[in-house]
């Protein structure tokens, strides 16, 4: 059993939310992307419920400060997956995405040196993982409008956060085309 401890701060309050969860922690030998499950809620309604807390959170010093508590959410990303081929290119930050397709579900981790970039990921991740190739392309990330994101980021990250959600796509892409060649006799 392993206890996850979330802090989510709101100006110069913070609340702790305390996630216990059953069963081994995958060792950091094994190669597969953590499947942290397959979402209960809908794309839309994951997305809706970001919108809703980003909406509890005032200002955006609150707001920056809660993706990077959600960077620090993700679970870890092993040092083997820090390539070259795994590394996502325009972005001024350094970022890594790896994805696995199980059971026609399409799993994602990422890492990024910089704390906003990868609570930006952490988003990502939490609306996109463990989704069907399919929902995942007919799903744009509205929610990013909605919280108002796009307006608070640098250029550069701005730049870096569509380059996030392209792999993301492209990603589910070829997982399809995987999918459709497994299926042809």
């Amino acid at each position: 059993m392993s206890v996850v401890i979330l802090g989510i701060r709101a100006g110069t309050t913070r609340f702790l939310l305390v996630a216990i969860r059953a069963g081994k922690r995958p060792g950091s030998q094994e190669k597969a992307v953590d499947k942290g499950g397959v979402p209960k809620e809908s794309i839309a309604q994951t997305q809706q419920a970001i919108v809703d807390s980003f909406q509890c959170l005032g200002n955006w010093m609150a707001r920056y400060e809660y993706l990077i508590d959600l960077g620090r959410s993700l679970p870890d990303f092993p040092e083997k997956w820090r390539t070259e081929a795994n590394r996502l290119h325009g972005c001024q930050a350094q970022v890594w995405m790896v994805s696995e397709l199980h059971d026609h579900r399409l799993f994602f981790q990422a890492r990024s040196d910089s704390a906003i970039v990868t609570g930006l990921l952490a988003l990502l991740m939490k609306v996109y993982s463990g989704r069907l190739p399919e929902e995942i392309l007919s799903h744009l990330p509205d929610f990013l409008r909605a919280i108002e994101l796009e307006q608070h980021l640098s250029p550069n990250r701005a730049n870096g956060l569509f380059h996030m959600m392209e792999r993301i796509r492209l990603m589910a892409q070829d997982a399809l085309g995987a999918e459709a060649a497994k299926a042809k006799p």
